[in-house]
């Protein structure tokens, strides 16, 4: 142990490590300075070797310490122009839709000139029966343009008016694998499947201000950091991200949670962007840092846009999201050497598999920077988890995915798999055992941001507090240790932070306070499991979230 002073010691924790063989839960102190942690041990060791006439006593009381959470995978910037106008969550009847839609379209007419009905949330089931198509939702809007989001983000449906607004009348070729889907006769539908398609609504549609968006995302950051949160890595971006996360770094109390974040690297992307791209690696303040490039190696099995080794029931599903795949791994060679950790969204089983091979001929790595990492990994080939464990990549995965589900296999994410593929579905439980590295995160807005519902989901793989909800695939279920070191530990050394998501003298004192052991906590109880308070670098904030589950 150092013999430095203390600024704060807490007594009184049971204190679980994440370190590998530690008795966990035993009541310990952490004495903590300058942001790190001094050491950890029992009471009378720790008050002998670190109190000093000006360190601060913060009893725990028995309540359970753990490191901060890390939250691997979350949009919180590009969230604020999502999440705007009704959220659709929960609703998969039409008619339903339609009637919030109407009742949307009424209040743009009233309140706004020139207003769209922005919605979110959307799920594919409510269309059972009924096109995903501008004429299904156009009486209910009438002629207020509307942008609606699917809940994965990936497919936006935009009703007559909006596509009249976009300039939108029929197909193009893009650069990845976005399609504008039309009819027979050539003319769009209004169902706009990946980023491309859609662009050009979102250059028309009206936009938070800089200063909403700052706002916005300070407290979504604030929100994460009140559910055991104290970090996260941004899994979109670009150098506007950068210098909003400046901006907040800079303001204020500065940035409430620990942020890594990466910047988008896109088909189209000239040598001109890409060399802006670059220029940017190292840029970072006292809480955030750049240093990583995202990638899309697929699309999502919904719309069957994710890459697979065999076709999908509608015979989709066999074309990686760049048109030319060599030029993906030629751009994950030219980013590797320049020093960059590379992200790569991949959720088909080929998606996956394609992606550890173009890792593989870059090197799995860039010097002095972590393992390269996988997001998402919706369906895995046994054959590529092995290979996970072999390449040290990281799986950085997202349980509350499940939730769109269906049990008899009739939602577009089964039905397009179909019954065999879809039982290798969000296979955490695979990767783990094969010896894998293992990340967990929301991916919000798509799934709730609060922890506790991702802890519960990867325990549980089923709805958390309803005990007689299907459970998907239950051999894959994570211990409540494993799921908590997937947003602890696990998380940390997905983004290469060694001194994170532990608790040991040298690292971080960035910690949740638990009014009970959450390694000990059922699945369906952790939704109701307090925060006490937590700490980053040392500096506590006892804002707890509430005991409900948090929307």
């Amino acid at each position: 142990m150092s013999t430095r002073t203390a600024d704060i010691i807490i007594e009184g924790a049971r204190v679980r490590t994440m370190l590998p063989g530690e008795p966990d839960g035993a009541v310990r102190s952490i004495a903590i300075a300058d942001g790190r942690i001094l050491g950890v041990g029992d009471a009378d060791a720790v008050r002998d070797a670190f109190r000093g006439a000006a360190t601060r006593v913060d009893d725990a009381a028995g309540r359970t310490v753990t490191p901060g959470l890390i939250d691997a995978h979350l949009h919180p910037i590009q969230g604020v122009e999502i999440v705007q106008g009704v959220d659709l969550g929960g609703l998969t009847d039409l008619r339903t839709v339609l009637d919030r839609l109407r009742e949307e379209a009424a209040r743009v007419r009233r309140e706004t000139v020139g207003g769209w009905v922005r919605a979110w949330n959307l799920d594919y089931a409510a269309f059972e029966g009924a096109r995903i198509a501008a004429s299904t939702i156009d009486e209910a809007l009438g002629d207020v343009p509307a942008l609606l989001y699917f809940f994965d983000v990936h497919t936006a449906l935009v009703n007559s008016a909006g596509l009249a607004a976009a300039g939108i009348t029929g197909a193009r070729t893009f650069d990845d694998t976005s399609e504008i889907v039309v009819d027979a006769d050539g003319r769009p539908t209004g169902e706009l499947r990946e980023e491309s398609a859609y662009a050009d609504v979102l250059a028309v549609i009206p936009k938070p201000s800089r200063e909403e968006t700052l706002d916005t995302a300070r407290r979504t950051l604030a929100f994460m950091r009140r559910s055991g949160l104290t970090g996260g890595a941004i899994m979109d971006g670009n150098t506007g991200t950068l210098d909003l996360l400046e901006a907040l770094d800079t303001t204020g109390s500065g940035l409430p949670v620990r942020i890594v974040s990466a910047v988008d690297v896109k088909p189209a992307a000239d040598a001109e962007e890409r060399a802006r791209l670059m220029a940017q690696r190292d840029r970072g303040g006292d809480r955030w840092r750049g240093g990583m490039i995202k990638l899309y190696a697929d699309g999502v099995i919904d719309s069957g846009t994710g890459w697979l080794y065999a076709p999908d029931t509608h015979g989709e599903g066999t074309t990686p999201f760049w048109a030319d795949h060599d030029a993906f791994v030629r751009t994950v060679a030219e980013f590797t050497a320049a020093g960059f950790q590379i992200a790569t969204h991949a959720i088909g089983d080929r998606a996956v598999g394609e992606t550890i091979s173009a890792y593989e001929a870059a090197g799995l790595r860039a010097a002095g920077r972590p393992t390269h990492r996988i997001e998402h990994l919706e369906c895995l080939d046994p054959r590529d988890i092995a290979r996970l464990a072999t390449t040290g990549v990281t799986a950085s995965m997202q349980l509350m995915h499940m939730q769109w589900r269906i049990p008899d296999g009739s939602d577009a994410w089964s039905e397009r798999l179909g019954p065999e593929r879809a039982k290798q579905a969000w296979n955490a439980g695979s990767v783990l055992r094969a010896g894998a590295p293992l990340a967990l995160g929301s991916d919000w807005p798509i799934a709730e941001l609060d922890a506790r519902v991702g802890l519960a989901w990867a325990m549980l793989r089923r709805t958390p507090g309803d005990r007689d909800a299907h459970v998907y695939e239950p051999e894959e279920r994570l211990t409540a240790l494993e799921a908590l070191h997937g947003y602890t530990r696990g998380a940390a050394l997905a983004q290469g932070d060694d001194d994170l998501g532990v608790i040991r003298e040298g690292a971080h004192a960035d910690l949740a306070v638990w009014e009970e052991d959450p390694a000990l906590v059922p699945g369906d109880d952790i939704l109701h499991l307090p925060v006490a308070a937590t700490y980053l670098a040392g500096v506590r904030d006892d804002a707890p979230i509430s005991a409900a589950r948090a929307e």
